[in-house]
């Protein structure tokens, strides 16, 4: 089985943390994100073997041309990372029928496009790993996140329900949910109001949710 890993997301943030403990364990690694400039920075950083691919999770034929594109340079994906997401924080009430749409489409139906392509390469060779970055949001909601909860509580259904549809084929899914995590999308939080509902006292990093999504990954399925 090829040891080709896609981080759908991981030009910053979880996804890029996942990206270089990943090549660093020894795969090949498709940084994939809107913005090719900032994926090849990404991949960049890698070191050789590893590439960047440009790619609207939302789009249907770009996710399967994304995967075209990565078996013919690097091999086929067997490991699968969706760390691509968006966040739009507003009461519902104020909320755009277009940012609704936005949402659902990158944090959710883009999750669905990238695994459904996925599957093809999995089911064949008998095995795979797939997780999913959602949010502890999506578990507990959060005041003026509705639509970002209901994007990420529906990635959860799905992993669950994709999980057992392809256990039979050794192909593991998994979702990991982390909590306020110091990435471009918390820089504007003020990390002093939601101290007091953390344990530890203090943001996660990227690079501890990243062990995490690895672990999973990694670990042999039998």
């Amino acid at each position: 089985m090829d040891k080709v890993c896609a981080v759908f997301g991981g030009s910053r943030g979880i996804g890029r943390a996942v990206a270089q403990l990943m090549a660093r364990k020894g795969y090949r690694v498709a940084i994939v994100a809107r913005n090719l400039d900032v994926a090849r920075a990404a991949a960049g950083d890698l070191g050789g073997g590893h590439l960047a691919f440009s790619c609207d999770v939302a789009k249907e034929q770009d996710v399967q041309n994304t995967f075209e594109e990565i078996e013919k340079h690097l091999g086929r994906v067997n490991f699968l990372v969706n760390a691509a997401g968006i966040n739009r924080d507003s009461l519902l009430v104020r909320t755009k029928t277009e940012d609704m749409v936005s949402l659902l489409h990158t944090n959710l139906l883009g999750s669905m496009l990238t695994c459904r392509a996925a599957m093809k390469t999995m089911i064949q060779q008998q095995g795979g790993s797939i997780v999913n970055i959602g949010s502890v949001i999506g578990l507990k909601g959060n005041f003026g996140q509705s639509v970002y909860g209901a994007s990420k509580g529906g990635l959860v259904g799905f992993s669950r329900a994709l999980a057992k549809e392809v256990a039979r084929k050794k192909i593991r899914v998994n979702v990991v949910a982390p909590g306020f995590i110091h990435t471009d999308m918390t820089k504007d939080l003020k990390e002093e109001h939601f101290k007091k509902n953390i344990p530890l006292g203090r943001f996660g990093e990227a690079s501890e949710v990243a062990h995490a999504v690895v672990f999973l990954l990694d670990s042999p399925c039998n």
